[in-house]
């Protein structure tokens, strides 16, 4: 972890959202790993969405520094940060502008100042990236909600960023719906240049990602690896997070605290029916 190159660094942040209110965040320090799609967990109130508000410089910290790329965020660098930063919020139904998906993919570059030539092969590429290109001409209110995550995504995708940050985005979805989404950053993560960054409450989404920064009330309670997280799950249930349903199952019907996905569960379990 530490020879790998990190692309946002929190180090000893604390930040208010006004001066008579506790600390949301205290003196928080932890690294994100280029490449990798990293999850940010932790329970409501912990922390996690005012991070996303300070990665893309919607907030700024009360005290510590936060590096993307190893270049202190500050005024100065805001508009070259938000160049390489994107982000898709739970409902991406308030990000849409345009009246079909393609014009809603194109309305991101427009403010950019792309060439409408450029956008001719730019937004229908998006579209593809993310299984959408054969609704391009649909109104982006007809579609489920999974098609919108799909859209958002595009409109980030677009414009070429380096990092995606995706808040609270399965949270509204049928487990079909979330399904597919993860699917799709799996498949992002392996063909893109992109970093994924996910804020989320659920564990076994962050069970899908590479890296996790647990929080709690304000503070970084445990980072490492999926595997090392969930080896001691008591520390996640003492602060309210729910274990992933397989480790659960894992737990009760085999007797084993070692961390599993729900695919490793079944393929298991399978294994000692066949074998019986």
């Amino acid at each position: 972890m530490d020879t790998q190159e990190h692309i946002i660094t929190f180090n000893h942040v604390s930040f208010k959202y006004n001066s008579d209110e506790p600390l949301a965040l205290n003196d928080v320090s932890f690294s994100i790993p280029k490449g990798t799609w990293t999850s940010i967990v932790g329970h409501n109130g912990s922390g996690k969405s005012t991070i996303a508000k300070l990665m893309v410089g919607i907030e700024k910290p009360f005290d510590g520094n936060i590096y993307f790329r190893n270049e202190a965020i500050s005024q100065q660098n805001l508009d070259y940060l938000r160049q390489h930063i994107g982000i898709v919020f739970q409902n991406p139904e308030n990000q849409f502008v345009g009246s079909t998906v393609e014009f809603d993919v194109a309305f991101g570059l427009e403010n950019h100042s792309v060439s409408y030539n450029d956008m001719r092969a730019i937004v229908p590429k998006a579209l593809n990236d993310v299984d959408m290109l054969d609704r391009a001409n649909y109104e982006p209110q007809s579609l489920s909600g999974g098609q919108k995550q799909r859209v958002a995504i595009a409109g980030v995708l677009a414009l070429d960023t380096d990092i995606i940050i995706l808040d609270e985005a399965t949270s509204m979805l049928d487990p079909a719906g979330r399904k597919d989404l993860i699917a799709l950053i799996h498949r992002l993560k392996e063909e893109k240049d992109v970093t994924i960054i996910s804020i989320t409450h659920d564990l076994s989404e962050a069970a899908e990602a590479d890296y996790l920064v647990v929080l709690n009330e304000g503070e970084v309670y445990q980072t490492g690896q999926p595997n090392e997280i969930f080896s001691d799950g008591d520390k996640l249930t003492q602060i309210g997070l729910d274990l992933p349903f397989s480790i659960r199952m894992h737990n009760q019907l085999l007797g084993s605290v070692d961390f599993i996905t729900y695919e490793g569960l079944v393929k298991k379990l399978w294994l000692l029916i066949l074998t019986k």
